[in-house]
């Protein structure tokens, strides 16, 4: 496991952890595996070699170490692996860990609900949250609504969405009459799929917000708090502005991301995934999101 307990404190020119802007970190390591068969992800039923789980799994431990020594920024973090982690007991360790402590605002992971929550009970509710996604097709409303149930049993914080193909209106309707109101159910635009007018309106109706998920938005030349207040880590540590833009600004190990940091214009002519246009200066988003821009539930919800 993990060394998770604080390091010396960094003297020097270094920022007060009080007043430095926090700093929102995407980790994503080797894990490609998913234990469901979605026809619209390219990792369905993906079966991950064990070299690769052992890489994993390191990779998140040196990760975890970091962020425990790292105490003169304070620190969101979101786990946004490629497969399904929470099927994998070292993210489950990582969660609780991180959650405990004190220069960790949140911690938070997407996932699909397959593996049971109760282990949620050793983590702080203040911080450990979860952004799910519901696959109708892949599992029942019942076993899912069984695991956001046990969530608010715990205490814990979560968004809850749906890709927006036309089979899987009538199951996010019936999701979301059967979710607590207090749960946001927020809508992904499919991927080559055109929306109608009345499409739109039917899905908006759903999620207030998904007209920012429906079209993708201008981002070359517009400044982009990635790189700045928000980055994309890679398992050897290497460090991106974002999931999408490939060029390496620093790493997490040797020290030299701290001096990348810095605002940045967007390189790429568009931006259409949640997680990168959510830190578009533009949109605006950071303000919809406060407080819970990791896990995806807007600050004024219920709307």
């Amino acid at each position: 496991m993990a060394d998770l307990g604080p390091g010396p404190r960094r003297d020097g020119d270094l920022p007060d952890p009080m007043t430095a802007p926090p700093l929102f970190i995407l980790w994503r390591g080797p894990l490609a595996s998913c234990n469901y068969d979605c026809p619209y992800c390219p990792f369905a039923k993906r079966i991950d070699p064990p070299d690769l789980l052992r890489a994993d799994r390191a990779a998140l431990e040196r990760f975890v170490t970091w962020a425990g020594q790292t105490t003169d920024r304070r620190l969101s973090i979101l786990f946004t692996p490629w497969g399904e982690g929470l099927t994998r007991s070292w993210y489950r360790t990582a969660i609780v860990g991180l959650s405990h402590l004190p220069h960790i605002d949140r911690v938070a992971i997407q996932t699909n609900l397959a593996a049971r929550v109760d282990w949620l009970a050793d983590a702080s509710p203040r911080v450990a949250a979860l952004w799910a996604t519901y696959h109708p097709g892949q599992v029942t409303e019942d076993r899912f609504l069984s695991r956001t149930r046990r969530l608010d049993d715990l205490g814990h914080r979560y968004s809850v969405g749906v890709v927006g193909l036309p089979q899987h209106y009538e199951p996010a309707l019936s999701l979301r009459r059967a979710l607590k109101p207090s749960v946001y159910l927020w809508v992904n635009a499919a991927e080559g799929h055109l929306y109608s007018e009345d499409e739109e309106r039917r899905w908006t109706r759903l999620d207030p917000h998904f007209g920012t998920s429906v079209r993708p938005h201008p981002s070359l030349g517009r400044p982009c708090q990635a790189g700045e207040t928000a980055i994309s880590v890679r398992g050897d540590g290497e460090v991106r502005r974002c999931h999408f833009i490939d060029t390496p600004i620093g790493n997490l190990y040797d020290g030299s991301w701290r001096a990348a940091l810095r605002p940045r214009p967007c390189t790429n002519r568009i931006c259409d995934c949640h997680i990168g246009y959510v830190h578009l200066e533009p949109l605006g988003l950071r303000d919809v999101y406060a407080g819970g821009v990791l896990e995806r539930i807007p600050a004024r919800w219920p709307a």
